[in-house]
């Protein structure tokens, strides 16, 4: 099977477009940029709940907790909020308070209370890389994405896989997607 394609900026801004003419723009926005700037597995996104995301005093966390529940591999683990994603998750909190911080962040249109789960938004993810013409993409592709843009960044692997909630160091590496502008950096530093 085919990796997720990762994408490039532009494929990031034409899909944020597309999201800003459609219904549910904030969600939308708001999800999409949750998995690419923080690194967040399908069902992770799936499962975030509001009192995961904001803090009592109702501030965005600069760190969400994830329990075993909510993960892959029933290990719980640390997803770290860049100040980027902070203000993405201000905004959406702002247009969509919590009616119950117990209550998914992200609605569905379908179990507004209830949310996704991890298939349907898998689904969502498959017709809305779809709609937007990139070819190739999945809900796997802003993980992907995240992890690859960073070790283009020089981001060491160890803290990769930490950020990833990986065990194993060769699951990190076999996400990081090596590009010409990586390799031509590479070769600079000679």
């Amino acid at each position: 099977m085919a990796k997720a394609k990762t994408l490039t900026e532009k494929e990031l801004r034409r899909v944020l477009d597309y999201v800003a003419t459609r219904r549910h723009s904030a969600r939308n926005r708001a999800l999409l940029l949750t998995m690419f700037l923080g690194g967040l597995r399908v069902g992770e996104a799936a499962y975030l709940r509001y009192e995961d995301v904001v803090d009592a005093d109702g501030k965005i966390r600069k760190e969400i907790r994830l329990d075993a529940a909510q993960t892959k591999g029933k290990h719980g683990r640390v997803v770290f909020v860049c100040d980027k994603l902070a203000k993405e998750l201000e905004r959406y909190v702002a247009q969509v308070p919590a009616k119950d911080p117990k209550h998914k962040l992200f609605y569905s249109q379908k179990r507004k209370a209830d949310g996704f789960t991890p298939n349907t938004l898998a689904q969502f993810y498959h017709y809305l890389f779809h709609n937007a013409g990139i070819e190739g993409a999945s809900s796997h592709s802003p993980r992907r994405t995240f992890i690859t843009n960073l070790a283009a960044k020089g981001v060491g692997v160890r803290v990769l896989m930490s950020l990833a909630g990986h065990r194993n160091i060769s699951t990190t590496q076999a996400y990081i997607d090596i590009n010409d502008d990586m390799l031509r950096s590479a070769v600079a530093l000679i």
